[in-house]
């Protein structure tokens, strides 16, 4: 590989050598190299580009790695991986796909990834998107994310894009059995034109299901972000959806809330705020010595830490 494709890596898996364990990667639309583990078995799919992971009952402690690059300029593709989590694990996946393009076509990854988690497993998700490149080609991102959860299990979920992606569209739906649980954290940074979507829907179809939804987002320059959530509670439950914005320049924020208790014992929540950084802030960090630039990047970086 070369210097470009393991930069890639090390910003979206944080990779610098070969991980233990399981681990795939993908460069330029192809699968580059695969391992499987004793519990976390691998296979490629057949019929459309993608693979599909088993993970045994009982599999716990255990991680894997499976970051996607594109280094060339003009590639787009459809991923799609399915999770087949069985019971009673305890396991955690690192996935992230980094885009270099420095010429003047459109280089695009979507990947449409699928969890089916058995009952009483745990399952930490974690997702980093990352653009670069001085071409004027556009770098495109579109996580689709369909989350299946059986009783008492857990999906836990952070998703980060703090860096030159000019265009994404992010999806979550999820349905959530008995005593399940989903929490989704997400980060965006948008600068320039770029333009950023979340789209989350979640059914909470079981008795003492719950689900979490942050969003923490930065707007800046002439950028423009969108967040819509949609949960519907069916049953005794609790959802809670959280957005918080702060928009800089010219930037451009929206939240559009959809909340529906379907059932009498249903309780949802919905919280957004929007808005610039409070110039008391700004001011009592500019006397501590500060310029106003290092001290807008002091409050963006603890606000999306």
């Amino acid at each position: 590989m070369d210097d470009i494709q393991k930069r890639l890596i090390a910003e979206v898996a944080d990779l610098h050598t070969v991980p233990d364990g399981a681990y795939t990667l993908r460069a330029n639309g192809q699968s580059v190299d695969m391992r499987s583990s004793a519990n976390i078995i691998i296979e490629k799919k057949t019929d459309k580009p993608g693979i599909d992971i088993y993970i045994k009952d009982g599999t716990k402690h255990e991680s894997m790695h499976m970051p996607v690059i594109i280094s060339e300029t003009g590639l787009t593709e459809v991923v799609y991986n399915d999770f087949h989590i069985g019971k009673d694990c305890d396991v955690t996946i690192i996935a992230g796909c980094g885009i270099h393009n420095c010429g003047d076509q459109l280089s695009q990854h979507d990947g449409v990834h699928t969890f089916d988690v058995g009952e009483r497993s745990k399952v930490r998700y974690v997702e980093k998107h990352y653009g670069e490149g001085d071409g004027n080609g556009e770098r495109v991102l579109n996580p689709t994310t369909i989350i299946h959860l059986k009783k008492d299990s857990l999906l836990d979920m952070d998703s980060v894009q703090i860096k030159g992606v000019d265009s994404t569209l992010r999806k979550s739906i999820a349905t959530i059995e008995d005593g399940a649980t989903l929490v989704i954290k997400e980060k965006i940074m948008t600068h320039g034109r770029q333009h950023a979507e979340t789209d989350f829907t979640v059914d909470l179809n079981g008795e003492g299901s719950s689900s979490r939804l942050i969003s923490r987002s930065v707007a800046r320059d002439k950028s423009t972000q969108l967040f819509r959530s949609n949960i519907n509670g069916n049953n005794r439950c609790h959802g809670h959806s959280e957005c918080d914005g702060i928009i800089m320049d010219e930037g451009q924020v929206g939240a559009i809330p959809e909340i529906n208790a379907n059932h009498v014992d249903a309780t949802l929540i919905h919280e957004a705020a929007i808005g610039k950084i409070a110039g008391e802030q700004l001011t009592k960090l500019m006397s501590l010595g500060l310029t106003e630039n290092e001290a807008e990047n002091m409050i963006i970086n603890g606000f999306l830490k």
